[in-house]
């Protein structure tokens, strides 16, 4: 092999490999700047098979997209939002996911966007936590513990407190 297709060759595996470290170094750097705020779930009803819960998302860094969550609490977790058809409100999964502005902020609040939690092991109740696992397109995943709140707390009264998990 000549002299100048080994040079060749060694520039391409070094560019290979400082791209593959850059974007190890923006994963790493996404998961330190998204955090979640005030995670709180709804009290449901006794049979009642699904629920909601609600946060929001900070986002200190690039831009970055809920694309999909989990819980041990159901047995599905969809993304959805609300919206008004013909004069009435019905919740639709978003399959794309939320985007996070960067340096922005999302909230998940009742009657907007918010986590549905499908066919639900157990009704939730007030005083207990929710493990929920979000994942993100950029950050990774990132689990939280939902705070489930009595459905007679107005949304104003409710803290505003951080709970995560590392």
């Amino acid at each position: 092999m000549n002299k100048n297709l080994k040079n060749a060759c060694a520039l391409s595996v070094l560019a290979i490999a400082c791209l593959a470290a850059r974007t190890l170094e923006v994963r790493a750097a996404g998961t330190e700047t998204l955090r979640i705020e005030a995670p709180w779930a709804r009290e449901t009803a006794a049979g009642q098979r699904d629920g909601g819960g609600f946060m929001t998302i900070v986002n200190d860094g690039a831009a970055d997209q809920l694309v999909g969550a989990s819980s041990p609490a159901s047995s599905e977790v969809q993304i959805h939002t609300v919206q008004i058809e013909n004069g009435v409100m019905r919740m639709r999964e978003l399959p794309g996911g939320i985007a996070v502005p960067a340096a922005g902020r999302v909230e998940l609040k009742p009657g907007s966007l918010h986590i549905m939690f499908i066919k639900l092991n157990q009704p939730l109740k007030a005083g207990e936590q929710v493990p929920l696992t979000l994942k993100f397109r950029v950050a990774g995943e990132k689990t939280v513990r939902l705070e489930v709140r009595s459905v007679a707390m107005p949304p104003s009264a409710m803290p505003m407190a951080t709970k995560e998990m590392k």
